[in-house]
């Protein structure tokens, strides 16, 4: 059994998405996953599975959650040992260290095509923001804090269907990263 790592995408966020954790927890338990636990409260679940394709499991939690929750999210799995390439390979730590809650992840479902990765590099232009994207990860530092900002993720993700993902600060990276 090893540890994975799901993250849903756009849940308790803005009133959107509600789901109570330990319900969560008990889908997961009820789908044979053992040792569920939840990290804050927007949908980061560390769990123990066998080994399997994430893709799959990803559909077969995603089918779960509307089933037993209502709940129409994506999911978007990573293994303990690509969680820790994550926590090290941020091409940002330095900033990350002395902000971490101006320093964010976007998990991909998939990596980025090149227009994708231009798209999201031409957003930056102007601005005070920096990002790099290491295969599925999209790293983001925003110096002056992630509400003021003005790259806007979301209207990439519309034209680019290759960057449906979901963004952690930098403090939850961690926090997830300690349950491993």
């Amino acid at each position: 059994m090893s540890k994975c790592i799901a993250l849903l995408r756009a849940i308790n966020v803005g009133g959107t998405g509600k789901v109570k954790m330990a319900d969560l927890r008990a889908m997961f338990a009820a789908e044979g996953f053992a040792d569920a636990e939840t990290v804050v409260q927007t949908g980061n679940v560390v769990f123990g599975a066998a080994d399997a394709d994430t893709g799959e499991l990803e559909r077969r939690l995603e089918q779960a959650a509307s089933e037993q929750l209502g709940l129409n999210s994506d999911f978007i799995l990573r293994s303990a040992e690509e969680w820790k390439a994550v926590v090290a390979g941020n091409p940002f730590a330095d900033f990350a260290a002395d902000n971490p809650t101006f320093m964010v992840v976007a998990f991909a479902k998939a990596a980025p095509d090149a227009e994708a990765i231009a798209a999201l590099h031409a957003a930056t232009d102007g601005l005070p923001e920096s990002l790099e994207v290491v295969g599925r990860e999209i790293y983001v530092m925003y110096p002056e804090g992630q509400g003021r900002s003005k790259l806007d993720l979301a209207k990439i993700e519309r034209k680019h269907p290759t960057v449906r993902a979901t963004a952690r600060n930098w403090n939850t990276v961690l926090k997830v990263a300690a349950l491993l």
